[in-house]
């Protein structure tokens, strides 16, 4: 690989390497900061919150490994707040998906960055609150048909004026939502982390000055192009195409059609969603930042992971979509679940193109959900649980799939039972992987879980789910995963649903497994053994044979 010098900016190689590590470490500081400060177990336990740095132009110079359906949009975020002109010690908060956010229980803050009182870039944070107002708790109602019925909705407002918060703004914010306590505490530490990195920049231009800092910016972003140029030029020229379904959108239970079309060419890479289903009647709408994020994880996916993820990561990576799609939709779209759901399907279809052109990099479908389950209830002073739960990672070409991972567009921890049971009204029954849900294989794909919970007290469940009827596929002749399910009280119920549940109910998700790679002919008997003797398989029929 050919490795480009950076001193045409007037960094040499060490001093890049030296700043990249502490922008880095600046931005996973900022994460640092928000998870212990924050109040909710969604950011505290889950960490479910990405941030970044970027650029006076609007460019992200470092992030931290966060969550990825997060970073990819966050751009799109910080053009709209640049548009404002910001001033030293201003910050704005935003939400709104048609106006740089993803979908609005991601609430984002932008503050700009000026320790000698001339702006030189901007902080951004990114968390998913547990509740941000809307028609039922949790903010993730499966029938919503439009965004007004999803919550609050922030189209980029200054949040702080000189380094002074908005207090009357936030008092409006918070009569708008559920349990107002955690979320002022949540956007707190938000904004603790902005502060937090104010200051480590200041330290940093006061040990090497604002123009050395500046340079360093263009030439990480600079070794980044270069590096990723490298990686494209291996990929042969021509057209890839896929295409894959949702399952149905809250409102309707029809497959609604995914495609893409990618064309390389020498370095430049365009991926075109064109005949994409119409942005549909429910919430699985997703704006065009989300399919930009699905791209960019997938791109980073193939090439080469030491790569510093950054604007200079994807300059030559062009998106596009027709307005008015399921992957650029038009006001006044419902698009809670695009966000978490149709990123993920969109991540399928992009690795299934790319399978086209680069086999040997691209592993079997992984679970392709995110199995989102909110539980939450009316009442004055009441609780809002919202988890993402695991399943099975698709088999790769040279090894078998992660089991109880997530996947793709998210990268949460999981709620410890014992913070769960010590926050919310639940009993936690179950928490298990699922027998015989990975894909047979070469390579066995990853196994689902079946988590299972009580509920103490009278709710209210919504679930926007995937893959509960379509399994995940397998590769080069691998068998696909299991399906997911969902279940109250041993009631099956839809993919996507809320509805009101009594007192000792008991919830439970069971996840899809991943596809396998690889004909099964071809496994190894010592790693069948091996499953067996674990208990990933059983001697009988695959479960979805069963």
């Amino acid at each position: 690989m050919t490795v480009h010098s950076p001193e045409t900016r007037g960094i040499d190689s060490v001093t890049l390497e030296v700043f990249r590590n502490k922008l880095e470490s600046v931005a996973e500081e900022m994460g640092q900061v928000l998870i212990q400060s924050a109040y909710s177990p969604n950011i505290k336990e889950r960490q479910d919150c990405s941030t970044a740095l970027f650029d006076a132009d609007g460019r992200m110079v470092a992030q931290a490994e966060h969550i990825p359906v997060h970073l990819g949009a966050m751009p799109d975020a910080v053009a709209v707040v640049a548009e404002k002109n910001p001033e030293p010690g201003d910050a704005y908060i935003l939400n709104d998906p048609f106006e740089g956010g993803t979908h609005l229980p991601d609430v984002t803050i932008v503050s700009t960055l000026a320790p000698e009182n001339e702006v030189v870039g901007y902080a951004v944070t990114r968390a998913h609150h547990a509740d941000i107002g809307g028609m039922t708790p949790g903010s993730m109602p499966a029938g919503a048909a439009e965004i007004y019925q999803e919550g609050l909705r922030l189209p980029g407002v200054q949040l702080r004026s000189g380094g002074e918060l908005d207090e009357d703004l936030l008092s409006v914010i918070l009569a708008n939502v559920r349990n107002r306590t955690e979320r002022q505490a949540d956007l707190r530490a938000q904004i603790a982390a902005h502060d937090r990195a104010e200051d480590r920049l200041e330290e940093l231009i006061d040990d090497h000055g604002r123009e050395t800092v500046e340079q360093a910016f263009d030439a990480i972003i600079d070794y980044s192009h270069a590096r990723m140029t490298d990686e494209l030029e291996a990929f042969p020229d021509g057209s890839y195409a896929a295409t894959d379904v949702l399952e149905g959108d809250g409102v309707t239970d029809g497959d609604i059609p995914i495609e893409v079309s990618i064309t390389v060419d020498g370095t430049a890479v365009s991926v075109d969603f064109d005949g994409t289903a119409e942005q549909c009647a429910g919430n699985m709408n997703a704006p065009l930042a989300v399919a930009k994020s699905a791209v960019y994880f997938v791109v980073r996916s193939i090439t080469d992971p030491e790569i510093p993820p950054n604007h200079g990561s994807y300059i030559d990576i062009d998106v596009t979509a027709p307005e008015g799609t399921v992957v650029n939709p038009t006001p006044p779209a419902a698009v809670v679940g695009g966000n978490v759901e149709t990123s993920q399907r969109l991540t399928d279809v992009v690795f299934a193109a790319f399978a086209e052109a680069a086999p040997e990099r691209v592993p079997a479908h992984s679970q392709g959900t995110m199995n989102n389950l909110i539980i939450g209830n009316r009442d004055r002073g009441g609780f809002t649980y919202y988890e993402t739960i695991a399943g099975g990672f698709g088999a790769r070409p040279d090894k078998d799939g992660m089991d109880g991972v997530q996947v793709g567009m998210t990268n949460t921890l999981n709620t410890p039972i014992e913070a769960m049971e010590a926050e919310y009204p639940f009993t936690v029954e179950e928490y298990a992987f699922r027998e015989d849900s990975g894909g047979d294989g070469e390579h066995r794909g990853g196994l689902g879980l079946t988590r299972s919970l009580t509920v103490e007290t009278d709710a209210v469940v919504s679930l926007l789910t995937e893959r509960r009827r379509h399994r995940p596929a397998g590769a080069e002749g691998g068998e696909p995963g299991a399906t997911g399910e969902n279940l109250v009280d041993g009631e099956e119920l839809p993919a996507k649903t809320t509805r009101d549940i009594a007192a000792g109910s008991t919830v439970t998700i069971r996840t899809p497994g991943g596809g396998g790679y690889g004909d099964p002919g071809e496994r190894d008997e010592t790693a069948r053994e091996a499953d067996r003797l674990d208990g990933k398989v059983t001697e009988g029929e695959p479960e979805e044979e069963r």
